[in-house]
């Protein structure tokens, strides 16, 4: 079982820049994809980035496309998302989430899921 804790959310002007961290414990983040999905009010959770079980490949959704970059760190058994130039649509519950299976990836299937962080972009 994998447990993971997000941290690295808060409140940030628009146009500013934060980075997510997502610990894992309990197993390794190594041959086994890792996402980030965001959940705004009232609306249903969003694929946002995810990369895929080799770490070689990154996938983002249309809306951050150039402005978030999704990345791992082995050492740390951790996954970040740094997300630049911040719009107040992007104010979300940010969760971060991993696959079970290894050498497998599909991001409408994830399996571990964290709490989430709290990212609130003001105008």
């Amino acid at each position: 079982q994998v447990q993971l804790v997000e941290s690295g959310g808060g409140l940030v002007q628009a146009g500013g820049s934060l980075r997510l961290s997502c610990a894992a414990s309990g197993g390794s983040i190594l041959r086994r994809a890792m996402g980030w999905f965001r959940q705004a009010p009232g609306e249903e959770r969003e694929f946002v980035a995810g990369l895929n079980w080799s770490g070689v490949s990154a996938d983002y959704a249309d809306s951050v496309k150039g402005r978030f970059t999704i990345s791992r760190d082995s050492a740390k058994n951790t996954v970040y998302l740094q997300m630049n130039s911040l719009k107040p649509e992007d104010t979300a519950v940010y969760y971060c989430a991993a696959q079970s299976s290894f050498f497998y990836t599909n991001y409408k299937g994830m399996d571990y899921w964290g709490k989430g962080t709290l990212v609130t972009v003001s105008s």
